[in-house]
């Protein structure tokens, strides 16, 4: 029998961060693309290009935070496929940080309400990943591994 390939997802864990490493990739390769685009499904009011100041670098830095998310979702997808456990444990309380403070931004009127949807984004993968975490964990050792 040929021997499978090292990469591959394992457990549930693994899958939710794969699964949320495929969506920052796709939606920051999206805001690199049509930056536009992306600051219009935040809830950011749209102005062409040819209308803005030059001192305005609204479109870099959308591009820039999607090269970020561009990158993140290679950290992710990769951390997946190789099951780097020490990752996945890291990112739960850092994606909870973001959830509180995308959350206050929008709270605080800095970003429009259409943003929340960023921080719940964040929250709801570090539950599903600190939950698919804490019942593997359990079931190791249940398992005595």
């Amino acid at each position: 029998m040929p021997k499978s390939s090292a990469l591959r997802v394992r457990d549930a864990s693994g899958w939710t961060m794969f699964i949320f490493g495929v969506l920052a990739f796709l939606l920051g390769l999206l805001g690199l693309l049509k930056p536009e685009l992306t600051l219009s499904m935040l809830g950011f009011q749209v102005i062409e290009r040819a209308q803005r100041p030059a001192t305005d670098y609204t479109i870099v830095f959308i591009m820039s935070a999607s090269m970020a998310s561009f990158n993140m979702g290679i950290y992710y997808v990769l951390a997946a496929l190789n099951d780097v456990r020490k990752f996945y444990k890291w990112t739960v309380p850092f994606r909870g940080v973001t959830f509180v403070v995308f959350t206050t931004i929008v709270l605080l009127n800095i970003a429009p309400p259409r943003f929340i949807g960023v921080g719940i984004w964040e929250l709801t993968g570090a539950v599903a990943t600190g939950l698919a975490l804490y019942f593997e964990s359990r079931r190791d050792k249940t398992q005595g591994v």
